[in-house]
Formats: C-alpha cells, structure tokens, sequence
C-alpha cells in the first residue's frame, strides 16, 4: 500500500507540481562550459528543475498512510532513513536554490555542502546507537559490516571516546561519499532516477528478507538460527525502501528522455541520504560498494581523471567526466547510455543481492 500510494502520488501529481516550478521560476541553469563541450545540454536550459521535492514528499506520503492504515506506528529505523532522506535533500535544496535564484550554475561551495551533510549526519549516527527496543537492539551498531555485522571490525574495541569518533567518522564518509556520488551521476535524463529504483528496490528485498529471518520476536520461529539477522525494523525498513523506490518510478515517467522535469541535487542527494540509511541500518555498509556500483563508476571516473591529470602534468583519461559524459563525447546517444548503464546497475544489484543469499545459504547449512 505505501509503495502503491508512493508511486501514484508522483505519477500523478507531478504535472501540478510543474506548473508551481514554472510559476517560481525554477528553472534548470547550465553552465556554459559544459553547454560548449555538450551542445545538446543547450536545449535543457530553462527545464523545470528541484523535482526531488516531489518523491521526497510522495515518499513519506506514501510511508505513512501504509503504516497507519495497516495499524502500525512508524519504526525508528524508518524514520531515521527519512531523516536523511530529508537532510541530505535540504542541503540540496539550498544548493539548487542558490542556483536558480541568481542564474549561476555556482551554489553551495564542496566543503560547505559537506558540512551541511555532515550536519545531518551525525545526529543519525547517535541516534542510531541509542533507543533500543525491548530486545535491546539498537537501529545501528558500532561495527563495520558486510552482509552482517563483522566481529573482529567492532569499532568499540578501541573504547569507548575513540569507538565513537571512529564510528561517526565512519558513518560519516559512507554518507557524503554516496550522496555525491549519486550527484555526478545524476547528468543525464533518468539515469539517477532509473538506477535509484534498481539501488533501493535491492535493498528493499534485502530488508524483507531479514524480516524473514529474524533473530528476534515472532519470526525467529520460522528462521534458520544460524542465518538469522539481528537488526531492527526490517520490516520497515522493507517498507520505507519500497516506498521511496516506487516514488522513484513514478518521477521517472517524467524525468526519463526527454526529460519534463530534473531532479536536482535536492533530489540525487536524497537519494544518497536514503541509500546510506539502508546500508548502515541493513548491517551492509561494505556490499553498498556492488550493490551501489552505477554510482561508484561516476565518482571513481572523476576521482581517476583529476589523479591522472595531475600525475601526468595536463593529459585527461577520459573525454570528460563523469565517465558517462566521456560516452557522449565519443558520440553515444544520451537514451543508449542512460539505458546500458541501468542495465549495469541491475546486474551490480542482482549481484549483490544473491552474495547476500548465497552468505545465508553457508550459515545455514
């Protein structure tokens, strides 16, 4: 239901939403550098921008009138993904408002947009350590994990003043490295929002089948103990995901090529924020690096072409970057890569999620 509502709230609504972004001139700004080396970024000038406020809104529209018509109250787990969610996307949202407010396409400056996530961040991650329920299961633990938490990389161990700076330190590079990974991924029609979908369904599937072998409660009658997963709120966990995912799907109707709407950086970081939030909550921060693979290709491309390009004194590895603008450049159409690169994000996330079950199948047996 929340997932249903979700996706019909964006699917629908999104063309009154447009007509109130034109009216407040929210309107895309290109810069000229990138209009030179792009000519067909040209033509996008001017599109109805900030339309990550449109599913960020669906999303949580959706999450709570799934939960409380199916007489639930909203998990802590859920409501700490929305909160990055909604941070992450605010601080989006200043820098796309600085934007378009002055026609420039220079908003927020790096260190500024990452002192704002880290703003958000960090009251997560206490959070997230705190509010144990009657099971004593806190929403995060203080140890890295893959597709559990692993033993031996308790942060904790080094005490407690240490643990937790390590911990928020942590926490915190998985938070900014993937929202801005997400941002430079986020350059053609649909490509952000199309690998989104992939991204948080897999970790929506990954959520409801720990729901399903849980260590706690009423399902651990029906788990396989020695696969079981200690992590709290997976069912709404389950539930936020598939909402937010099928948001996506409902923008994307209109941000696919040629786009009637951009999402923005109010929307690629809220996906950012929403994709941290599960693999920190999920207990599988080091699978985010496969599962999450589309959005580590755009950044690892820039990360190589400012490395080589200082290494080598001024030679560029790529035409540009990130590396799907280096496939425009070499004269793919934009709906050829926008779709070969869904593709890629699917089979990363198939991927991840059967090393997910394939690890549950050695513990079981």
């Amino acid at each position: 239901m929340a997932a249903a509502i979700s996706l019909a709230f964006t699917l629908f609504l999104t063309p009154v939403f447009l007509r109130l972004f034109r009216k407040w001139g929210w309107g895309q700004v290109i810069r000229t550098p990138e209009a030179i080396e792009n000519p067909s970024h040209e033509a996008k000038r001017g599109t109805p921008t900030m339309g990550g406020v449109i599913f960020i809104v669906g999303t949580m529209v959706g999450y709570f009138t799934g939960v409380f018509v199916g007489g639930r109250a909203p998990g802590i787990s859920a409501l700490l993904v929305i909160w990055l969610m909604i941070g992450f996307g605010a601080v989006g949202f200043i820098d796309d408002y600085m934007k378009v407010h002055s026609q420039r396409s220079l908003g927020l400056s790096g260190w500024r947009k990452i002192i704002g996530q880290l703003l958000v961040i960090i009251p997560f991650g206490i959070v997230a350590l705190n509010f144990p329920n009657k099971y004593d299961q806190t929403p995060a633990t203080g140890a890295i994990s893959l597709f559990r938490d692993i033993p031996w990389l308790n942060l904790f161990a080094f005490g407690v003043v240490l643990g937790w700076i390590l911990y928020l330190a942590w926490i915190s590079v998985i938070g900014v490295a993937t929202s801005n990974s997400v941002n430079l991924t986020d350059g053609l029609d649909g490509l952000a929002a199309g690998a989104g979908v992939i991204v948080v369904g897999a970790y929506s599937l990954i959520a409801f089948r720990q729901y399903q072998q849980s260590c706690v409660g009423e399902a651990i009658e029906k788990a396989a103990i020695g696969g079981c997963y200690e992590v709290r709120d997976p069912f709404d966990l389950a539930i936020i995901a598939a909402s937010f995912a099928a948001g996506l799907i409902g923008f994307l109707w209109w941000n696919a090529p040629k786009a009637k709407v951009f999402m923005g950086d109010v929307g690629s970081m809220a996906i950012g924020g929403v994709v941290t939030a599960m693999a920190i909550l999920t207990r599988t921060e080091l699978l985010l690096f496969v599962i999450a693979g589309v959005f580590v290709l755009a950044s690892g491309s820039v990360i190589l072409q400012r490395a080589y390009f200082k290494v080598t004194r001024g030679k560029r590895l790529f035409l540009m970057s990130p590396f799907h603008h280096h496939l425009e450049m070499r004269g793919w159409s934009e709906v050829t890569i926008v779709v070969r690169m869904w593709i890629i994000a699917g089979l990363l996330a198939v991927s991840a999620v059967g090393l997910f079950y394939v690890e549950w199948l050695t513990r079981v047996d």
